[in-house]
């Protein structure tokens, strides 16, 4: 396939190749190796192919430019080029489809930063490339490595936690249990000492501690450490509390003009950012699911979607999103004919939803579960409180649906006159609710 021409005066992909190759002293030969043979570098800079993307990431390695740079030839400066190519690095490690590519990826930026005197980069480098070795087997060089990144900022333990568990699992691989075990407690006793409200980190570097305390075979001290994690999980807030932490931490650090630490504590805030708004999507996306299954009554089906949201929303959810989930999953038990289920995850939706608009719906689960164990009374209140907050909420079409199975719960229990009276109800919300679509769709 042959490249596009490039309007007049614009250097093209392959002309591009050609200058950055000959600046750097480089034959077609030298620049072209596995992936990107000789024969493909001379059609490429001939105008003869178009590169794919892998070959232009390899091609802009041997360069030693940006990906960006040799696509659109578009000029950065050196120490955003540098934030280029760590970014690739780091995507190409954490996808671990080419670690010795990874590894020559680190180890290129490494000697440029360290010539440029950009410890930043320098130091989260080293760690890439200490992470890679080990990867690759080879504990000693990799130990080596990250206990050099470590000592810097841009490494502290909140920051690269894979970096901390990857030099703790040389360690043990080195026959230096203590060390490890060592290295873990001077994190988690670290932590303690942060700001409050970081309890995630520092129950995740104590699960990693009981690991190392049960291969050094303390399984007492490792059963003390998992029930520290799981104390320290429970005070967790929801996610966006620890974004909200790292965020003030960066801006504390950029007063101090501590910038290394300012960008990695912001690049953080942004990567849990963007991880928890996908998290809750894809959970999101598993309740609709659930509720659709349940809807059609296809209830044993829609179990695992809520299983699924459930550890999603565990994991990034919100208080109002976790009181949606109960709702569901009271909804699907009453489904199943799991009455007491039923009745103890409307309870807790309610409860959580306490102030949300949601309420309504934990209110409706609720009278279904009061219904489905015959306990009339209690249906009967439930489902009052369902409609009035539904209703006021201009949720009608939920609202009808609501008094039907109200009105259903009654007659069941021999109430026909109370029925009655809400099945007119119901009608009356039904017209209300063709209204309100009529205006708009006016």
């Amino acid at each position: 396939m042959h490249a596009p021409e490039p309007a007049a005066g614009e250097e093209s992909i392959g002309t591009r190749i050609r200058r950055l190759r000959l600046e750097r002293g480089l034959s077609q030969r030298e620049l072209s190796g596995p992936g990107v043979s000789y024969a493909y570098v001379s059609r490429i800079e001939a105008g003869q192919r178009e590169p794919s993307l892998k070959a232009l990431r390899i091609l802009a390695r041997k360069l030693r430019v940006s990906l960006e740079l040799l696509e659109t030839g578009a000029a950065v400066s050196e120490a955003h080029d540098r934030q280029l190519r760590l970014a690739d690095a780091e995507l190409e490690l954490s996808f671990g489809t080419d670690l010795r590519a990874a590894e020559e990826s680190f180890r290129a930026l490494l000697v440029d930063a360290r010539e440029s005197g950009d410890t930043y980069v320098e130091a989260r480098a080293r760690a890439g490339r200490g992470i890679v070795l080990a990867a690759l087997g080879e504990a000693r060089s990799a130990a080596a490595e990250l206990e050099r990144a470590l000592d810097a900022e841009a490494t502290v333990a909140e920051l690269r936690p894979e970096a901390y568990r990857t030099l703790a699992r040389a360690y043990r691989q080195l026959g230096m249990p203590q060390r490890a075990v060592a290295l873990l407690e001077r994190c988690v006793e670290e932590l303690g000492q942060r700001p409050p409200g970081d309890e995630a980190s520092a129950a995740l570097y104590t699960t990693y501690l009981s690991q190392a305390l049960e291969e050094r075979g303390e399984a007492a001290g490792a059963r003390i450490a998992l029930l520290e994690a799981r104390e320290r999980l429970e005070a967790i807030g929801d996610a966006r509390a620890r974004i909200r932490l790292y965020w003030s931490l960066a801006r504390e650090a950029a007063e101090e003009q501590r910038f290394d630490r300012s960008l990695a504590y912001t690049w953080r805030a942004v990567a849990l950012l963007e991880a928890n708004e996908d998290t809750v999507e894809l959970a999101r996306a598993h309740l609709t699911c659930a509720r659709m299954l349940v809807e059609e009554g296809q209830g044993e089906s829609a179990g695992m979607h809520l299983d699924r949201a459930e550890w999603l929303l565990q994991l990034a959810g919100e208080p109002g999103e976790l009181g949606i989930l109960r709702t569901e999953q009271s909804r699907w038990a009453a489904e199943i004919g799991r009455a007491d289920e039923a009745l103890d995850r409307a309870r807790e939706a309610v409860e959580i939803l306490e102030g949300h608009e949601e309420q309504g719906g934990a209110w409706y689960a609720l009278g279904v579960a009061h219904a489905l164990r015959n306990e009339t009374d209690e249906a009967d209140a439930a489902f009052r409180s369902a409609v009035d907050h539904l209703a006021r909420g201009g949720d009608w079409r939920e609202a009808a649906r609501a008094s039907r199975e109200w009105a259903r719960a009654l007659r069941t229990a021999g109430r026909e006159a109370e029925a009655f009276e809400v099945m007119e109800q119901a009608t009356l919300l039904t017209v209300r609710g063709m209204g309100a679509e009529a205006r708009r769709a006016r």
